[in-house]
């Protein structure tokens, strides 16, 4: 495939033109007043959603410089959202703002280098200045206000609220749709264990890189399994049963992973493969825990078990199994009541007994995963693509409720990047550097100003007066009016306003540090052989 290539100005204006593209099309959606984006489904209805990294994510562009340059800003989206689980939209405006008042200086003749210095400098002060500002989340109360400003509905904020309140801050919660038309909240027996697939491929749903289960049978060994053979026959008879397969073992290798992803891949039968949680004697004891919560039987040596004897009643079951690449959740395990209350107790009377306080700490979480449960929001609309957008608007609520519980809150709707405006202006730097400061300090504006102008008012007067306010007055643009943000309940995780800001900051130096780029050229026969082809392909059935 030959190569072309773009130097310098060229390159970098190429790629402006991507980053705009992109950056455009999402920052309508911020603010209380904020618009929704349309995303063509070629299979399904279209998905309408106010939520940025879902957007980024759909965006594919012609020229190849361009979609370099909004690849770069889905990278800002999609490393944040990883990080703190919401922000996209704020970090996709600081770096297009960043990156374009970059690009204006490097064009003047100002070295990137020194630029790039300037910017990292004045993110570690804003980063400690936002901690400084930064307040504990200490009541119910204000975790449903972190929600329901994320979601933009008070009524989700108040299911987070009391989902956490029920199974603890650091409990499971997990969301799902609900055939009706109202959005629930239920506690379920379940479990979550720090184990994810072993192949992305074992997928259901590539858009979240998720796999989800209904009713699975569930494997439970604490053998290696390697030979596709050993686990055929049982794998057979759950084909019968047209149910997926969850296999929880302590690594599935060579000749048996790839059967079951070119499986999964045919479509012949759904299975994904978990290694075992913990290690040593603590992975034995949690693998009985999980059998215990699904009924299910440990296929090990110390019982005298063989895979290849499995029988499909040595299998747990659950209502629904959820496997990410870092985590596995089973909600509602079929396991008998009695049993699990058993466990319950034998695990309490360890921890009376032991003196570790090591021990101590992995028992009580081995107790909370068997008797804390899952919380499920079910969540309820009139019509699949309002399902979809309020399940998007859930899932970023809570994320950001997590975060803020974990590094505290600070004023909403882009004022707490105002409130340190000052402390950035007092950094000492000259030349290149202090431009790179300078940058930074301007690019702070532009959340607010965004905010304002979705709002239909002008961005630049909101911004100057919010200059001289006082910490944690801002401008309420869903009721234009001036309050004191965190006394209003509108606030933003400090774990996202920082994240989104750092993320920014280190796309933006990259891009402007950039002096050529090299994109593939379309060979032009791509399309022309594609013409006269019938309207179906050989060799399926």
């Amino acid at each position: 495939m030959a190569k072309d290539l773009k130097y310098s100005e060229d390159a970098r204006q190429a790629m402006l033109r991507g980053v705009d593209k992109l950056a455009n099309a999402v920052k309508v959606t911020i603010g209380p007043k904020g618009r929704n984006v349309v995303l063509d489904k070629s299979y399904t209805s279209p998905l309408i959603t106010n939520d940025g990294v879902t957007i980024a994510k759909e965006i594919e562009l012609e020229d190849p410089y361009e979609n370099m340059g909004a690849k770069l800003v889905q990278e800002v989206a999609n490393k944040t959202n990883e990080i703190a689980g919401d922000g996209t939209t704020t970090a996709t405006v600081l770096a297009q703002a960043m990156i374009q008042e970059g690009l204006k200086n490097v064009t003047s003749g100002a070295n990137p280098v020194g630029i790039r210095q300037g910017i990292d400098k004045a993110v570690e002060v804003a980063t400690q200045a936002l901690h400084d500002i930064s307040q504990k989340v200490e009541n119910k109360n204000e975790i449903a206000q972190v929600g329901s400003i994320s979601a933009a509905d008070e009524e989700i904020g108040k299911y987070i609220s009391e989902a956490m309140d029920k199974v603890g801050n650091d409990g499971v919660i997990t969301i799902e749709e609900s055939n009706g038309f109202n959005t629930e909240l239920e506690v379920v027996e379940g479990m979550q264990f720090d184990r994810g697939y072993q192949s992305p491929y074992m997928v259901t749903d590539s858009d979240k890189m998720v796999a989800d289960l209904e009713r699975p049978y569930i494997l439970i060994t604490d053998k290696k399994i390697s030979s596709f053979q050993d686990i055929l026959p049982l794998l057979e008879q759950v084909v019968q049963s047209n149910r997926p397969v969850l296999i929880v073992a302590d690594e599935v290798e060579g000749d048996a992973l790839t059967n079951i992803v070119l499986n999964r891949m045919r479509g012949t039968f759904t299975a994904v493969a978990v290694k075992a949680p913990g290690f040593g004697d603590r992975r034995k004891a949690m693998l009985e825990d999980l059998a215990i919560l699904t009924g299910a039987q440990v296929i090990t040596d110390d019982l005298g078990l063989d895979l290849k004897d499995a029988t499909m009643d040595m299998l747990g079951t659950a209502n629904k199994a959820e496997i990410t690449k870092d985590h596995t959740t089973i909600v509602d395990g079929d396991g008998k009541e009695e049993d699990i209350d058993a466990r319950v107790s034998q695990i309490k009377a360890r921890m009376e007994e032991t003196e570790s306080e090591f021990d101590k700490e992995k028992l009580q979480e081995r107790l909370a995963k068997l008797a804390g449960g899952v919380a499920v929001i079910k969540v309820g609309a009139a019509s699949e693509t309002e399902l979809k957008e309020r399940k998007l608007r859930i899932e970023d609520a809570l994320n950001s409720t997590r975060a803020a519980v974990e590094e505290g809150i600070v004023a909403g709707g882009g004022t707490a990047y105002m409130n340190i405006y000052d402390k950035i202006a007092d950094i000492e730097a000259e030349g290149d550097v202090a431009t790179g400061v300078n940058l930074v300090l301007k690019a702070l504006e532009a959340p607010v100003r965004q905010i304002a102008e979705n709002a239909g008012l002008e961005g630049s007067i909101i911004v100057e007066r919010l200059k001289n306010a006082d910490v944690g007055v801002g401008f309420n643009a869903a009721d234009d009016e001036w309050v004191n943000m965190i006394d209003a309940g509108i606030v933003d995780p400090t774990k996202v306003t920082r994240s989104a800001l750092q993320h920014a900051a280190s796309v933006a130096a990259m891009f402007l540090t950039t002096e050529a780029v090299v994109a593939e050229i379309p060979d032009k026969d791509d399309n022309d052989g594609q013409a006269g082809m019938g309207g179906g392909m050989p060799g399926m059935m």
